[in-house]
């Protein structure tokens, strides 16, 4: 087992579950409700695990890798955490509008955005940095917390914006 794999497993679930929402017919408010009910919560308990398992650990061995913010991985984290940020603002604004309606798909469309964004710059960044500064030793053990994790927050979390600034300096 292996962290950075069980994140882009995660990833590749969060894509199937927005291509799902894409597939519904919006007088199908059920189906959309089920769907999107399981996404929401998938996507903040996705970053609740990572918040507490992968980016401390991130700051602790990674260097930087790729395009990260400043070249540091401290800039990486922190762009990686004020993403995730914005993935919660956009998944509650989701909420805002009728199941179905046009407001609402192109809500839930933002949040692809958003989220499409994140995965793409985390695994340009992170992820590598983490493959190639991180033993499997230590990606294994974490994998093993971070599924933990998330079987016990099957529902969800209670989303919680944070500080980047203020998470690198308290984890780094």
């Amino acid at each position: 087992m292996d962290i950075t794999q069980l994140i882009l497993d995660d990833h590749a679930e969060q894509r199937r579950l927005f291509s799902l929402i894409e597939q519904i017919d919006g007088k199908d408010v059920e189906a959309l409700e089920a769907v999107w009910g399981r996404l929401s919560a998938f996507l903040d308990a996705h970053a609740e695990a990572e918040e507490q398992h992968f980016y401390p650990q991130l700051l602790k061995l990674g260097e930087g890798a790729n395009d990260a913010e400043d070249g540091t991985v401290e800039g990486e984290t922190e762009d990686a955490i004020e993403d995730h940020n914005k993935l919660r603002d956009a998944v509650k604004a989701v909420a805002q509008h009728k199941v179905g309606s046009k407001a609402w798909f192109e809500a839930v469309g933002e949040a692809n955005v958003v989220n499409s964004k994140h995965m793409g710059e985390e695994e340009r960044q992170g992820l590598t940095d983490f493959r190639i500064n991180a033993d499997l030793k230590t990606r294994h053990e974490l994998g093993v917390r971070y599924a933990a994790f998330q079987a016990r927050h099957i529902t969800g979390v209670k989303p919680v914006n944070k500080d980047p600034e203020a998470y690198v300096e308290q984890h780094g």
